[in-house]
């Protein structure tokens, strides 16, 4: 396949890793915050339980990203980190859409087996995301914002630094423990439109589904701008993945000029 060609196989791999995320992510978050569960009797702080659950969660994007799926695919996983690269130029705007079809794709076919969790998942909605009862609908918007941003100003500058590249996705399970920790009682830390899009169609639930597009796409967008217009701007990235630099037989993560230039 030449570089103008699209690698169907890229597709299903990013499919396959949005759904394994979701699939193994949110039975974490079932398996915390369900009703009944034995977590919660064997762990009771939900300050911890939001810990483990966002370490956890993390760990599975960063498995996800140095498994063979992610050498296929680069395991963007999420569609503003797909927007992020699409801006920076390092990726194609018709690979970037497949990207974002095949991410929103597998996310609904990665929460389908969560209903066999049956009343402990029903009684977490799956894991929907959903603004905390106690503020404002505005404050879940900022909290996504923020928290996407941090995701894509980091992955960003781990992977523009030549050194440290090779350890991103050693990030993601530190990061989101940190910031489940932190943020989830504002917005539940979604920073993806696809992980919210999956539980919200298997359970039904819609409630400011809105949120978990703006806020992303707001962080993600605030990130690439602080990148390309500040001195982070040395850190040049040089190819749409999380691991597996080396690995683009069809030229799919091909170095282009951003979009931002």
């Amino acid at each position: 396949m030449t570089r103008q060609g699209y690698p169907f196989s890229h597709l299903v791999a990013e499919l396959l890793g949005t759904a394994l995320l979701l699939a193994v992510g949110l039975s974490v978050v079932i398996l915390d915050f369900g009703a009944g569960s034995p977590v919660a009797r064997l762990i009771p702080s939900e300050a911890w339980r939001r810990l483990i659950t966002g370490f956890l969660f993390g760990s599975t994007g960063a498995l996800i990203a140095v498994s063979p799926l992610g050498k296929i695919s680069g395991a963007h996983i999420n569609p503003v980190v797909t927007l992020a690269f699409l801006i920076e130029g390092k990726i194609r705007a018709r690979h970037a859409a497949g990207y974002v079809v095949a991410q929103l794709a597998g996310a609904v076919a990665g929460c389908l087996p969560l209903l066999l969790w049956g009343r402990l998942g029903e009684s977490v909605a799956y894991g929907s995301t959903v603004p905390g009862s106690a503020y404002p609908v505005w404050l879940a918007v900022v909290g996504e914002t923020a928290t996407t941003f941090a995701l894509v100003i980091l992955l960003l500058v781990f992977l523009g630094h030549k050194r440290i590249r090779r350890y991103t996705p050693l990030l993601l399970p530190v990061l989101y423990a940190l910031m489940v920790f932190l943020e989830a009682p504002l917005s539940g830390t979604s920073t993806n439109p696809a992980r919210s899009l999956g539980p919200a169609v298997v359970a039904s639930d819609w409630r400011s589904w809105w949120v978990y597009w703006l806020g992303p796409a707001l962080g993600a967008l605030a990130a690439v701008a602080a990148h390309r217009r500040t001195w982070l701007r040395v850190l040049e990235v040089d190819v749409a993945k999380l691991y597996h630099f080396e690995h683009d037989p069809h030229g799919v993560f091909r170095r282009e000029r951003s979009a931002l230039e």
